[in-house]
């Protein structure tokens, strides 16, 4: 149908290690704008035309819609298209795609980017923290349990799903055979945006390289090699370095726009954006809450 909502592209940066990775010496906004610009890229698009960009972002100084301008106009978009930011947490940048496509839905806009940022390297940990908190809201445990540390949560779901280090190690091993296969074949190469960054090396001194893969694949990964590895958040815990997540830096963009407008410019249809859904869950367990779009 000319009136459904498809993506036209779809592409990130490479995913690289905060602090340790090739872009610990990149601000968030250089990152975004590396994206933003591989989509004018991909697609040969009018900047022009893009009515407005969504950003979903956690973290601070990541976040706000200062960072996310500076990033688009150094990209090559014109003042005339809008930004704003959104914070959902692990679902930034997916809410930042829906609600482009709402916009686009009700006629608000014709074409708009729904992307995400981060970087854990400046923003994680103390800085990403207020001073402090309301002792009468946190008088109710639900409220104080929105404080609780993600790998705590991690071990929550754990207890009361029971799901075994033995299962997730597992899934740890086969996440990275999966990915090590598909960077070895360049399954990833059509959808990472390479970029050209000033790197510091042991000496302090600026190296310019180019990112162009996850420096975070660790394809050698076994089940002996994680049994060695502590539980990180509790003494009696399940979660450890080898099978949760690392922290990152990077971003991504999605174009979208309606199929009639695809046809007009000749851009491809990369997928259809049919329907969005999210839930609530208790904070103490905020692991299993999801987003989905269909």
């Amino acid at each position: 149908m000319d009136d459904d909502i498809v993506i036209v592209c779809a592409l990130r940066t490479p995913i690289t290690r905060a602090r340790k990775g090739a872009f610990k010496d990149t601000f968030p906004e250089e990152i975004l704008a590396g994206v933003l610009k591989g989509v004018l890229t991909k697609t040969g698009i009018n900047p022009a035309l893009v009515d407005d960009i969504q950003i979903g972002n956690v973290l601070p100084p990541g976040g706000g819609a200062t960072v996310a301008r500076m990033a688009a106009l150094y990209a090559g978009y014109p003042e005339t298209t809008s930004i704003s930011t959104v914070n959902r947490q692990c679902s930034s940048g997916l809410q930042a795609v829906h609600y482009i496509a709402a916009s686009i839905a009700n006629g608000t806009i014709d074409i708009g980017i729904g992307g995400g940022v981060e970087s854990m390297t400046h923003g994680y940990g103390p800085l990403a923290m207020p001073t402090g908190y309301s002792d009468k809201v946190n008088s109710l445990p639900a409220a104080a349990d929105c404080l609780l540390p993600m790998g705590i949560t991690s071990e929550n779901v754990a207890k009361q799903f029971n799901v075994t280090r033995q299962k997730q190690d597992e899934f740890s091993v086969l996440s990275h055979q999966k990915a090590a296969k598909a960077r070895q074949n360049g399954w990833f190469k059509d959808e990472i945006v390479p970029l050209t960054v000033n790197v510091l090396d042991k000496d302090e001194k600026p190296v310019t390289v180019t990112v162009k893969e996850d420096d975070g694949i660790r394809g050698d990964t076994t089940l002996q090699s994680l049994s060695k590895l502590k539980p990180a958040f509790a003494k009696d815990g399940t979660t450890h370095a080898g099978n949760a997540s690392q922290v990152s830096d990077g971003a991504a963009a999605v174009l979208l726009m309606k199929r009639k407008k695809a046809k007009e410019l000749g851009l491809p249809v990369l997928a259809k954006f049919v329907s969005f859904a999210v839930a609530g869950v208790a904070p103490k367990i905020m692991g299993i809450g999801e987003i989905d779009i269909y």
